[in-house]
């Protein structure tokens, strides 16, 4: 990995930030478990009007929502295949939320909170230890 220092042109400001050619699928799989325990986290006990009202946590969420797009998107398709999952749909989402943010409907993000991401969880969760066992 290396390190590179730049400075910020109009502050001055200078940042270290560490790259690194690829992650591998096991860090990307971490990332989207990560991301799902996340959204589980600031939703729970909450109810669709609190997700409604609350910017910070509908907003806290969807970035959530952009980094499990982003992370499958860069997982092998190879090993996507061995997995039966509609994996195009949160790729696509990713893309709505970065880019069409002005109309997504929270509802229907709570419902896919509530209803589809903990099933999600359990398949990422086996995909990293099937996948970690090999």
């Amino acid at each position: 990995m290396q390190s590179h220092l730049h400075r910020n042109q109009s502050t001055g400001i200078k940042f270290e930030y560490m790259d690194r050619v690829g992650l591998y699928d096991a860090e990307r799989l971490k990332h989207i478990s990560d991301a799902v325990d996340l959204i589980l986290k600031f939703t729970k006990g909450k109810s669709e009007a609190d997700f409604l009202t609350d910017q910070m946590l509908s907003s806290s969420v969807l970035y959530q929502f952009i980094i499990i797009g982003e992370a499958i998107r860069n997982v092998d398709a190879a090993l996507l295949d061995k997995y039966q999952y509609p994996w195009h749909l949160p790729k696509s989402f990713r893309n709505y939320v970065a880019h069409k943010y002005f109309g997504i409907n929270l509802k229907q993000v709570y419902k896919t909170i509530t209803d589809l991401l903990p099933e999600f969880k359990v398949l990422i969760d086996r995909m990293i230890n099937e996948e970690a066992n090999k």
